[in-house]
C-alpha cells in the first residue's frame, strides 16, 4: 500500500507536467479542472492491490469526467492501469466479464466517435484507440494471471512431489532398519545364545573334568569368533556399494549342515535329513531360508531338552523347512523377547512364502517355512 502510494504520487506529478505541457484536448476549461479526474485515477492506483474493483470504479469516474472536460493524455494512461489492476488482482470471473465488456465498449466507442465526426472511415481508428485503452490492459492482465496461476500450480506440484519423495525415503529407511535389525538379531542370537548356554552349564557343574571344561571353552571361543566374523562381514556389506560383495558373502541354505554342526557343538542333539536334490536358490530365498533355519535352531537351543529334527525338502517350485523341537513343557533356559518368531515370519513374507510356528501334534514345538523358488507366492 505504501509503495503504491509512492507510485501514485509520482504518476500524479508526471501527469501535472503533461497537463501543463498541453497534452489534452482544449475545450475552453481551465487547466486545474483537468487535475480533478487525474487525481481520481491516481487515487485508484493507491488502492490497486487491496481494492482492485474500487480502483476500477475510481478510474471509471475519473475517466468519465475527463471525457467531458478533456480528454487529457495522463488521465487516459493512468486509467489503463486501473483497468489492468482490476483484471489482474480482482476475481477471476470478473476479469473474464471485464474482457467482454471492454471489447463491446471499444466497438461502441468507435461507432459513437465515427458518428459524431460524421465520417465512418474514422470508426476503425477510434475503435482501435478505444481497444488500446480498454482491451489491451485486460488481455495483458489475463495472460499474466494465467502464468501466475500456472506457476503456483507448479510450485504446489513440486511440493507434493517433494513430500512423496520424503515419504518414500522414510519408508526406505524404515525398511532398511527392519532388515538390519533382523540380520543383527539372527547373528547375535545364534552365536551368543550358544555362548550363554555353554557358559551357564560350565558354571553350574562343579564335577566337570579339565578336558570337558576345555571342550566347552573351545566351543565358546569358536562361537565368539564366528559371531564376530559375521558381524564384521555385515558391517563390510553396509559399507560396500553394489551386489558383488553381497553375492560373495551371502549365506546359503546349502550350508545348513554347518548350522546343525554348530548346534551340536553347543550341546544340542540335532539330526538333519534332506529330501530332493540340493540346488542353487534365488539369493533372497537362499538368505531367508538360511536365517529362518538359524533362528529355529537358536530357539531349539534355548528351549529344547531333547533331540531336534531338521527336515529340508527341495521341491520343483519351492523349498520346505521343518524343525521339530520336543520341549515337554520345559521352561526356556534363556529369556527371549519374542523377536525371533517375528523376524522369521517377516523373512518368509518378504519372499512370498508362508511360515508357521506352534505346538506340534506329537508334542513339542514345530517351525515350518515354505519358500517359493519360482517367484510366485505360496
Amino acid at each position: 500500500m505504501k509503495r503504491a502510494a509512492h507510485w501514485a504520487a509520482l504518476v500524479f506529478a508526471v501527469g501535472l507536467l503533461l497537463i501543463l505541457g498541453g497534452a489534452y484536448t482544449r475545450r475552453g476549461v481551465p487547466e486545474w479542472v483537468l487535475v480533478v479526474p487525474l487525481a481520481l485515477t491516481c487515487l485508484g492506483v493507491v488502492v490497486r492491490y487491496r481494492a482492485p474493483l474500487l480502483s476500477l470504479g475510481l478510474g471509471v469516474v475519473g475517466m468519465s469526467m475527463d471525457l467531458v472536460v478533456g480528454p487529457s493524455l495522463p488521465t487516459v494512461l493512468v486509467f489503463t492501469d486501473n483497468v489492468y489492476a482490476a483484471a489482474l488482482y480482482g476475481p477471476a470471473r470478473f476479469s473474464r466479464w471485464l474482457l467482454g465488456a471492454a471489447s463491446g465498449l471499444a466497438v461502441v466507442a468507435g461507432a459513437v466517435a465515427g458518428s459524431l465526426a460524421k465520417d465512418w472511415k474514422l470508426l476503425p481508428i477510434f475503435g482501435i484507440q478505444a481497444a488500446l485503452v480498454l482491451v489491451t490492459p485486460v488481455t495483458t492482465a489475463m495472460v499474466l494471471r494465467q502464468q501466475r496461476d500456472q506457476a503456483a500450480a507448479e510450485r504446489a506440484r513440486a511440493e507434493q512431489v517433494a513430500r512423496l519423495a520424503e515419504l518414500d525415503r522414510e519408508a526406505a529407511i524404515a525398511a532398511e532398519r527392519r532388515r538390519m535389525a533382523r540380520e543383527l538379531h539372527d547373528v547375535i542370537a545364534n552365536h551368543f545364545s550358544a555362548i550363554a548356554i555353554q557358559s551357564t552349564a560350565a558354571l553350574s557343574r562343579k564335577d566337570l573334568d579339565e578336558r570337558t571344561v576345555r571342550r566347552v571353552m573351545e566351543s565358546v571361543r569358536e562361537n565368539s569368533v564366528q559371531g564376530m566374523a559375521e558381524m564384521r562381514s555385515m558391517i563390510g556389506l553396509l559399507r560396500q556399494e553394489g551386489d558383488e560383495t553381497a553375492e560373495a558373502m551371502r549365506r546359503r541354505l546349502a550350508d545348513a549342515e554347518s548350522l546343525v554342526e554348530r548346534s551340536r557343538a553347543a550341546g544340542l542333539a540335532a539330526t538333519m535329513r534332506v529330501e530332493g536334490e540340493i540346488r542353487e536358490l534365488p539369493a533372497p530365498v537362499d538368505l531367508a531360508a538360511y536365517r529362518i533355519l538359524q533362528e529355529a535352531l537358536t530357539n531349539a537351543l534355548k528351549h529344547g531338552v531333547q533331540a531336534v529334527t531338521v527336515a529340508i525338502a527341495y521341491e520343483p517350485e519351492r523349498v520346505t523347512m521343518t524343525v521339530d523341537n520336543p520341549t515337554n513343557g520345559h521352561r526356556a533356559r534363556l529369556d527371549g523377547a519374542g523377536v525371533g518368531l517375528i523376524g522369521m515370519r517377516e523373512r518368509a513374507a518378504l519372499v512370498g512364502g508362508s511360515f508357521e510356528a506352534g505346538p506340534a501334534q506329537a508334542g513339542g514345538w514345530r517351525v515350518r517355512a515354505v519358500l517359493p523358488t519360482d517367484g510366485r507366492e505360496v
